[in-house]
């Protein structure tokens, strides 16, 4: 039996430049070293996420003042409506008494979800790599 005499083959070398390395890390580092030094740039960054949020909570207050407050509203104006019953218990009772809990626990979910949501979006802008 023969053994071959040919060398192993080597991988191809590959060249690093480290001004491209520097040039990778500083797209990333940069934005959060604006957040951290709280520079111009890093405030506007964080104003926008605070303003996202405070928007959120403001659409969702609105959806909770017109659906719980416009109630009596709707009683006060329809006065059938306010005195009709089902299941034997009146209508604005259950309405406001048991169906505004379940209402209010959505809300809370959906501004839970939508808040994580920009959450992520200001996260994924200040993580994503600069061209």
């Amino acid at each position: 039996m023969a053994q071959s005499t040919e060398p192993p083959a080597t991988p191809a070398r590959t060249r690093i430049v480290l001004a491209d390395v520097a040039k990778t890390r500083a797209g990333r580092d940069g934005t959060r070293a604006e957040l951290a030094e709280q520079t111009r740039v890093g405030e506007a960054l964080v104003s926008g996420l605070v303003r996202a949020q405070l928007a959120l909570a403001v659409r969702l207050t609105m959806v909770v003042a017109i659906g719980l407050g416009g109630l009596p509203l709707l009683f006060a104006v329809a006065p059938p409506v306010g005195g009709a019953e089902v299941f034997g218990v009146k209508l604005p009772w259950l309405l406001l008494g048991v169906l505004a809990y379940p209402f209010l626990v959505g809300i809370g979910f959906a501004y839970v979800q939508l808040a994580e949501r920009n959450e992520q979006d200001f996260t994924a802008l200040v993580e994503r790599p600069h061209d």
